[in-house]
Formats: C-alpha cells, structure tokens, sequence
C-alpha cells in the first residue's frame, strides 16, 4: 500500500470513529456499532474501539455479540480489567452464572481487592447456587468497605438461608439442653473418660461441649454446613475444648474411621430429628452409623423417639388445611394441593381435643436397621366434634429414666414444634366412637392420614 493509501485509509478510519461517537452520544446505538465496525475494519485503534463497541452492542441487547467484541480484547489483553469486568457482568445479565464466575475470578487475580468484581462475583455465586463462595465473597468486600450496607445485608440473607431458624431456639430450650446433658454425662461415667465419642450434627458444638465438660477426652463431631462448621470450631475453642473435641465439616455418611476418627466410637450423641421425627433422613444417618463408625453395644443418644398425638378440631387450623368456598367461587380443587403437614405452636394455637394422647410411631435408633412401617390405629375419640387431622409432638428417650417432650400442653419455647397433620377433608367425630388412622413412615417422613372407610 503506497503512503497516500495509507493515509487516505488513516483519514477514513478517523472519520468513521468521530461519526461513531457523534452517534454513540446521540444514542443511535444501530449507527454508532456499524461505524466503530468500519474502524475496526480498518484496524485502526482496536483497543480502544472494541470497549466501545461492545458497550454498544450490550446496551442494545445484543450480549452474545458483546461477549465476542470483549473476547477478542481479551485475546490480546487478557488481563484487561474492564474487559473482564464487562465481560462478567453481561454473562451475570445473561443468566451465565457459570462463565460470569469465571470471568470475575479473573478480574480478581488481576485486581485482588477489585469491590465491583467481588459484588459481582458473589451474585454470580449465589445465582451459580454455590452460596458458601458467595458469602465468603460478600465479607471479603465487607471488610474492605466496611460502611458498604448492601453488602452486610446480604450476608445476612445468605447466612439465614444456610442456618435454618430453629438453631437459636434450639440453643435456648433449657429443658432440651438438660435432658440431653444428663444422658450424656451418665454415658461418659458408664463408658470411661477415653471412650471415643461422636457428636453427629454439631450445630454449635453444644452437645460435644457437654461430653468434654462431663470428662469425655476424645470427641469428634461433624457437620455438613461450613458456616456452622466454622462457627462451631471456633465457639469449640473459645470455651477451652479445642484440644479435646474436633470439628469435621463433612456429613457423617462422608466420614471415615482412620481419617475423620481415630477409631469406631462408643458413644453416639444427635439430635437431628425434626418436628415431625424422620425428615432430617435421621435412619439412613443411623444405618450408616452403625454400619461404619460405631463399635457394636455404642450407646446411642438418644435411644428411641415416638411421635404422640392426639384428634384435634380447631376452625384457625382448618383455615390453613382446607378451602371451599371464597367470594362467592368453588375453590375446593385447590384443597387437594395443600400442605400435608404444618408446623404449629400448640400452646399459642386455639384447638380443641378430640381424643387422648396415643402414641402413633416409635423410632427405635439402637437397631441397625429400619424397614417401612404401616398399619391402621384405632384412636378413642373422647368428644363429638370435627376433626381437621392430628396434632404430633415427640417423646424421646434418651437413657434409662431420662427423656423429653415438646408436649403441646407445656412447651413451646424450643426448636422442634408440634405439627398437624391435616386430614384430606374434615371428619365428623362423635364421642365413645373409634376413629381409625393410618400410621407409620417411609424411612424419610412421618405417615399419619384417616383410614379408609371399611367397605
């Protein structure tokens, strides 16, 4: 090419570029993106351009061809900031949590304390639904940025989806923790000081700390959420147990004797069962306990648990159970999509009883199996009524002459709740009469539902 060429091309590249901007600025996007592609037809300041019109083509909605405009910048700078950093945030726009997670690590190995690539890549982790990474991220820039608000809030709202709610009523339930401690202190004296014990489901590490306090000298406990995990170890060590109980942030199905634990333990401390006894897959925890990490005779605490309850009717619960009617429609089909069991505050909820306390399932965690259990139960109806299903509490046996209940009567100021367990439809019920239920599980929830009529 001879120089008047080159030049003529120079002059023409120039005037390309000067009517992109003009355009770019008048906000006709469409005019401005095919002029800065006649620039860089020319090649003409390509590393100047390309952030260009990638911005065009992104504010017009064309991302997959953003994403192009900002690859080949960054094939030939791949540590270009703004390159990455726009690159993330338009794969984050395009529902590419993936690549947008790439992209932002990227940005952050080439400006490490980067604010906007750190907010960024925790969104693109939350989306991603790798939330640990996400809340790490979000701290990392809270405490670069300390009176960043947005970013404390959102460790807050991470923290409260991982840490389910109960935790802190758990923690505050003095008759719950009493319980618990006297089985295992009777455990430590009967077993000796240096019988191995395993704590599945550490939460706080609250009940490891009461094996140590009782005398036991080798704990270990696992947990499978690494926020509670961190929390528990480093709660663990401020009450002076670091040395003595070891927090293994795995589910105890991952564990393994040699590594996790020293050897097969003799005392098993939980308490993973939910309100409604087995939706915290508490037998298959069990099974694989006493499968693979206990010795055979462990002590199991605790040692059984049985769902109780009793025929209720109350108009406030069947107000969540059951519709009909409303302004004036048949809505009844919807009935059938209602929850089958709902989380209740038996004393803080107006229902009347229609038949004594029976006891509906028990749970025995010594044996080192379980099989699905169904049968029909007759239940004494003791006043005429009718019923909108079954309020269900837990009884647990945690050693001999020590156990606990979230009686509906006097309890309602812990974690577990007592649940109803709505019939399909209300039932009519006349006292001295017999009400047939169905009851058992399915080795992951509790089975309670109104027997069929007898043909």
């Amino acid at each position: 090419m001879t120089t008047e060429n080159s030049e003529q091309v120079l002059a023409q590249a120039r005037k390309s570029l000067s009517e992109a901007m003009r355009f770019h600025a008048e906000g006709k996007l469409d005019d401005a993106e095919e002029h800065y592609l006649q620039v860089l037809d020319h090649r003409y300041r390509v590393e100047d351009v390309l952030p260009l019109v990638a911005g065009v083509a992104a504010l017009r909605g064309r991302f997959e061809v953003a994403i192009i405009y900002w690859d080949q910048l960054l094939a030939m700078k791949p540590d270009h900031l703004v390159g990455l950093l726009e690159k993330g945030t338009i794969q984050l726009k395009s529902g590419d949590a993936r690549g947008a997670v790439e992209s932002l690590q990227t940005a952050l190995r080439v400006s490490p304390d980067n604010p906007t690539a750190l907010n960024n890549l925790a969104v693109a982790l939350v989306q991603a639904d790798r939330q640990h990474e996400a809340l790490e991220a979000f701290r990392k820039l809270a405490t670069s940025q300390p009176e960043n608000v947005l970013a404390q809030h959102q460790i807050r709202r991470l923290t409260s989806r991982m840490v389910p709610f109960w935790h802190i009523p758990m923690l505050n339930d003095a008759r719950r923790n009493d319980a618990f401690e006297a089985a295992i202190a009777k455990a430590v004296q009967e077993r000796g000081s240096t019988a191995p014990v395993l704590d599945i489901g550490a939460g706080s590490g609250l009940l490891s700390m009461m094996a140590a306090r009782a005398g036991a000298t080798n704990v270990v406990t696992c947990e499978a959420v690494p926020i509670i995990a961190q929390t528990a170890s480093r709660i663990v060590a401020q009450n002076g147990f670091g040395n003595t109980i070891n927090v293994v942030n795995k589910v105890s199905t991952e564990l393994t004797v040699g590594l996790d634990l020293e050897t097969r333990a003799d005392i098993l401390v939980s308490e993973i069962l939910s309100s409604d006894l087995l939706a915290e897959d508490v037998l298959n925890t069990f099974e694989d306990a006493h499968a693979r990490l206990l010795n055979e005779g462990a002590t199991i605490i605790p040692r059984s648990a049985t769902a109780v309850g009793c025929l209720v009717e109350s108009e406030v619960l069947s107000r969540y159970a059951f519709v009909g009617d409303v302004s004036g429609f048949d809505v009844s089909a919807f009935a059938p999509l209602a929850a089958n069991r709902l989380p209740i505050h038996g004393t803080m909820t107006d229902w009347k009883r229609l038949s004594a306390d029976i006891e509906l399932q028990t749970i025995d965690l010594t044996r080192p199996k379980h099989r699905e259990e169904i049968r029909v139960i007759e239940i004494p109806v003791t006043a005429n009524g009718t019923a909108a299903g079954i309020v269900q509490w837990m009884k647990i046996n945690l050693a001999d002459g020590i156990e606990f209940a979230n009686h509906p009567d006097d309890y309602s100021d812990g974690g577990w709740l007592q649940v109803l367990h709505p019939f399909a439809k209300p039932v009519a019920v006349k006292a001295g009469s017999m009400f047939r239920v169905v009851a058992g599980h399915d080795r992951s929830s509790l089975i309670l539902m109104a027997a069929p009529l007898a043909s």
